[in-house]
């Protein structure tokens, strides 16, 4: 998944445990499509101890296989936490809408869960997004932010697959009109007012580029290059589409 060697897409419950996401972490997900499904992925692959949480909104479909829990006291989350199951936390629930916690609250979770795993930016379902001035919202105390993209955005019009399309062209230098080429997806993906925003030094940054599939192959190894010319360290986790095994 990491450094210069030869990467390949996988699963993403084998792409969730190749993270190497350490016991005690404050994981943030933030960009585009796939953050839902990575999130599911990460509790299931770490199971028991893992908390799975939002700091924006999710659909109240997307609980998964955690046990929920609305606005739990400190008693109640250590009781569930002795169970096997990841465990996800809302604020409340309005009809489809799940409301996430205050950023500050995940923090203090620790050290009774093991994993703490935030859903920390939201999309509407569109592949790609640069984020408003009020985006992502990351938890204190923060230790790894995973910048999710769906490969279905790859030079694909900006207008049609982006959220947030006229910040996109900003970051990317372009008209919302044009396509995200993998050298624009690259500049959204590494750029401070993209995908970096807000990223504090120290921090452990991840590119995850999700929803892989023979048809787009060829595209996402044009961005893998694009972003290793730029950056050869960059971590990188490719993700195979649910239709590519």
């Amino acid at each position: 998944m990491v450094g210069k060697e030869t990467i390949k897409p996988l699963g993403v419950n084998q792409a969730a445990l190749n993270l190497k996401i350490k016991e005690g972490e404050i994981v943030a997900l933030i960009g585009g499509g796939g953050k839902s499904t990575l999130l599911s992925a990460l509790g299931d692959v770490h199971g028991k101890g893992t908390v799975l949480t939002t700091t924006t909104k999710m659909g109240s479909d997307q609980v998964g296989n955690a046990t929920l829990l609305i606005r739990p006291s400190k008693e109640d989350l250590v009781s569930v936490l002795s169970g096997n199951l990841p465990v996800m936390i809302w604020d409340s629930v309005d009809g489809e809408k799940a409301f996430g916690v205050d950023p500050s609250l995940p923090e203090s979770w620790l050290p009774e869960a093991t994993r703490i795993i935030v859903e920390a930016d939201g999309a509407r379902r569109r592949p790609a997004k640069a984020p408003a001035l009020y985006e992502p919202v990351l938890p204190s105390g923060v230790t790894t932010v995973i910048a999710v993209i769906g490969a279905d955005a790859i030079d694909r019009v900006i207008e049609d697959q982006c959220h947030r399309p006229l910040r996109v062209a900003a970051v990317v230098g372009c008209s919302s009109y044009e396509r995200l080429t993998p050298k624009r997806a690259s500049l959204l993906l590494l750029n401070q007012n993209g995908s970096r925003k807000n990223l504090e030094p120290g921090v452990r940054f991840v590119i995850a580029i999700t929803k892989i599939s023979s048809q787009n192959q060829n595209l996402v190894d044009e961005l893998v290059k694009e972003l290793r010319n730029s950056e050869p360290e960059i971590e990188i986790s490719l993700v195979s589409s649910h239709n590519e095994g």
